[in-house]
């Protein structure tokens, strides 16, 4: 049996795992991912008791139960980068022992569901609506380093996309990954809008915006709201989605984003207020998770 080296997992004395702080008893099967360490605490006020609170860097993580489900939310920080990071050590705590450093023979299946915020593309995405990504599509590559990642992958779908935009060769290869069915079924409901997201590998050009510095391709916004696949547009921009989707299902964890829209590109609008309905939306997802 393979035993994983101290280098490729790395432990705390205490046996936590590295980045995280957390050992495998503080991990719920069901998992809220936010952005912002600030909102672990949003969401774990709606908790009726807390077991453990354990912070480090951006990786702020509370488990406790809302309503008799057992539950721990944890924050990410910003990018598919860091989704790298906490999917990774989510899985090792659930599915490697980590005193003998082997993978179990049962294996541990998470239900993750991420809460973010996002600019919305398309006129029927308006300020404050919900949109769960039922499918991602990643403009970050993380997903390109991992073993098996074209069976997990929509690959018409990323051919006629790269071929209506023109995408760049310098770019990294997008990817596009489906969300798990069942889990957008139960947590969007009649009442979210289901889209198509965009993982952007950066908030600025990455994303069309244009501060002093020029995007590559000034006209890639307006040619990804133009695309259509069977019918579907792309709906919004967000920058982790498509990591958690693609190495979810890779893992064998079932897993899902949904965001409150908080800018509207076509529209040139944002608004900064919006933790309200960012609450609301945490509400609904303990609820249905």
């Amino acid at each position: 049996m393979k035993q994983i080296p101290a280098s490729e997992l790395i432990l705390h004395a205490d046996g936590s795992v590295f980045h995280l702080h957390l050992r495998p008893e503080q991990l719920a099967d069901k998992v809220i991912l936010v952005g912002d360490p600030g909102r672990v605490d949003t969401v774990a006020s709606f908790f009726d008791e807390r077991e453990c609170e354990v912070s480090n860097r951006e990786f702020h993580s509370i488990t406790g139960s809302y309503r008799g489900k057992r539950l721990t939310v944890v924050s990410h920080g910003i990018g598919t980068d860091n989704i790298d990071i906490v999917l990774n050590e989510l899985d090792a705590l659930a599915n490697i022992d980590l005193s003998t450093r082997t993978v179990r023979d049962t294996l541990r299946r998470l239900t993750l569901v991420r809460i973010g915020t996002s600019g919305g593309l398309q006129p029927h995405v308006p300020i404050g609506t919900y949109v769960v990504a039922e499918k991602s599509i990643g403009f970050d590559g993380v997903l390109n380093f991992y073993a098996g990642r074209d069976a997990v992958s929509d690959l018409d779908f990323e051919r006629a996309f790269c071929d209506f935009v023109g995408w760049n060769s310098q770019w990294a290869a997008p990817y596009v990954v489906d969300a798990d069915a069942e889990l957008v079924a139960r947590v969007a409901g009649e009442d979210m809008v289901r889209g198509i997201t965009i993982s952007a590998n950066g908030f600025y050009a990455p994303q069309g915006r244009e501060l002093r510095l020029a995007p590559a391709d000034p006209e890639l916004n307006r040619k990804i709201e133009a695309f259509r696949y069977h019918g579907r547009t792309i709906t919004n921009y967000e920058m982790e989605s498509s990591a958690l989707a693609g190495l979810s299902r890779l893992m064998g964890h079932r897993a899902m984003t949904v965001c409150c829209i908080i800018a509207n590109r076509l529209a040139g609008e944002a608004d900064t207020g919006y933790k309200g309905s960012v609450e609301g939306l945490i509400e609904l997802v303990l609820q249905r998770i």
